[in-house]
C-alpha cells in the first residue's frame, strides 16, 4: 500500500501504529520520546512506530520552537540524531525556525548551527515560489509540526495551507503531525471569513476561532478548499479530548511566537487580537500581550462599562501600563486587563466584540486602522460598519450566526476526536 495512504488511514482511525524499524538501523545518541502523561502527540506516535512513514524518503521539516518533545528536545534535533531518518532540510515560518523574529518577520536562509542543516524561509511565500523552495531543498516528504493557538488569524495554519498547495505543485508528500488545540476543540465561534477579505491572516472561509487541530484543518483544507488535493498523511494524537485545555496535555508550553508567552494569552487572543485593527494598544511590549488593552486618555469608565455587561467567564480590571515597543512605546496608557476566571463559559470572540463596542463609546479618540485591517482580522466589513453605526454586542454577534451555523456543519465532517 502507498505509504501516504497507509499513514492517513492509520492516523485518522486513531489506531496505534506498531513500532517497527529496519534491522540495520543504528540510531545515533538521543532516545526517541517515550509516552508521558496526557495525550500522545503526532510526533510521539511517529517515533514509536520507528518513523516507518518516512522510510526511504528525504525529509524536510516545517517547524518552529514549538516542535518539541515532552522533555523539550526539538524534533529536528531528535530526527537528525536518528539514522533511520534522512533529514535534509528545515523550513521556518513567520518568526523563524528558532523563533527570534518579531511579528511580520522571519529569519531568512541560513545553516542551523546545531545540526548544520539548511534552513529555508517560507514566510510570505506561496504557490510556485514556495514549491521552488521545496524543490531546491531536495526533500521528498515534508513534515509539518507547529503548535497552533486556535484562531483563524494566527498565521501558522496558513503556512500549513500554503505548504499543502506548494507540495502538490512540487510533487511532494506532506505529513502533518498533530498537537492539541490549547483552547479546546469544543466549538467554533465568530464570523466566517468572506473570500474578498482573504489574506495571510485568513486564506479560506473558516470561523474566527475554529475549534480544530492542525491535522483536522489539513483534512478540511484538502477536502474543501484546494483545487486539487495534496498527497497528505496525518498522524493523529491518542488520548486528547475536545474539552481539554492546554494544561490537561502534560506538554510544555513553548511560546509559538514572541507575543504568545502563555496559554492564558492564547485564550484571550481569539478575541483581543482584533485590537490590532484599531489605534489602541493590544498589549504588545508588555508582559501580558492581548490581555492588557489601552490607549492614552482612557480611564476607569471603560472597565466600569465592561463590568456592567457581566460577560460570562471574565472579569475586567482597570489597568495602566507602558509598552516597551509597538503602539504607545514608552508612554503610560490606561485601559483594562482581562482576567478569565471560568474558561468553560468564556467566549473570546463575543468578549472581543464587547471590548470594541465599549471602547468606542468610552474613548473619543477611538479609531480603526486606516487600512481597515480589522476587516482582514474579522474576515468581513460587517463588524466594523455595524460598530460604527452604533450596534451593540448582541447585534454584531447575531449578524454572523447563519454563516457560523453552516461552517459548524462543514467542520463536523473533519473532526477526528471526541
Amino acid at each position: 500500500m502507498n505509504l501516504s495512504r497507509r499513514g492517513l488511514l492509520a492516523a485518522t482511525a486513531g489506531t496505534a501504529m506498531a513500532p517497527s524499524a529496519p534491522a540495520s538501523a543504528t540510531p545515533r545518541p538521543g532516545p526517541a520520546p517515550g509516552p508521558g502523561p496526557g495525550p500522545r502527540t503526532g510526533f510521539e506516535r511517529l517515533a514509536a512506530d520507528g518513523y516507518r512513514l518516512l522510510e526511504g524518503q528525504r525529509v524536510g521539516v516545517v517547524t518552529n520552537p514549538t516542535g518539541v518533545t515532552r522533555d523539550v528536545r526539538h524534533i529536528v534535533d531528535v530526527l537528525h540524531a536518528d539514522e533511520r531518518v534522512d533529514l535534509v532540510a528545515v523550513f521556518g515560518p513567520e518568526h523563524g525556525f528558532r523563533g527570534t523574529a518579531q511579528a511580520g518577520g522571519s529569519q531568512g536562509r541560513y545553516d542551523d548551527p546545531a545540526t548544520g542543516l539548511p534552513v529555508f524561509d517560507t514566510y510570505q511565500k506561496s504557490g510556485r515560489a514556495l514549491a521552488d523552495v521545496f524543490t531546491a531543498a531536495r526533500a521528498d516528504t515534508l513534515v509539518f509540526d507547529i503548535q497552533d493557538v486556535g484562531a483563524r488569524f494566527y498565521t501558522y495554519i496558513w503556512t500549513l495551507y500554503d505548504c499543502m498547495v506548494a507540495a502538490r505543485i512540487a510533487g511532494k508528500r506532506l505529513v502533518v503531525l498533530d498537537r492539541p488545540n490549547p483552547v479546546t476543540g469544543r466549538d467554533a465561534y465568530g464570523p466566517v471569513l468572506r473570500k474578498e477579505f482573504a489574506s495571510f491572516v485568513g486564506r479560506e472561509p473558516i470561523a474566527q476561532t475554529h475549534g480544530m487541530t492542525v491535522a483536522e484543518l489539513a483534512l478540511l483544507f484538502n477536502g474543501e478548499f484546494l483545487e486539487r488535493p495534496a498527497d497528505l498523511a496525518t498522524v493523529l494524537m491518542t488520548g486528547w479530548r475536545r474539552t481539554d485545555f492546554h494544561d490537561a496535555s502534560g506538554l510544555p508550553w513553548v511560546p509559538p511566537s514572541p507575543n504568545m508567552p502563555t496559554p492564558d494569552t492564547a485564550l484571550a487572543y481569539g478575541g483581543t487580537c482584533l485590537f490590532e485593527g484599531t489605534n489602541l494598544s493590544e498589549g504588545r511590549g508588555t508582559t501580558r500581550p492581548f490581555e492588557l488593552l489601552g490607549a492614552e486618555g482612557i480611564d476607569a469608565r471603560w472597565a466600569a462599562a465592561l463590568g456592567r455587561l457581566a460577560l460570562p467567564g471574565v472579569h475586567f480590571r482597570e489597568a495602566y501600563f507602558s509598552p516597551t515597543f509597538s503602539k504607545f512605546q514608552g508612554k503610560t496608557v490606561g485601559g483594562v486587563q482581562l482576567h478569565v476566571h471560568e474558561r468553560e463559559s468564556y467566549d473570546p470572540v463575543r468578549t472581543g466584540i464587547a471590548l470594541l463596542v465599549t471602547a468606542k463609546k468610552a474613548w473619543d479618540g477611538f479609531a480603526w486602522r486606516s487600512d481597515h485591517w480589522i476587516d482582514k482580522l474579522t474576515g468581513t466589513a460587517r463588524v466594523r460598519t455595524m460598530i460604527d453605526a452604533g450596534a451593540d454586542t448582541d447585534e454584531v454577534v447575531g449578524a454572523w450566526q447563519g454563516d457560523l451555523t453552516r461552517f459548524r456543519a462543514l467542520r463536523r465532517r473533519y473532526l477526528r476526536y471526541s
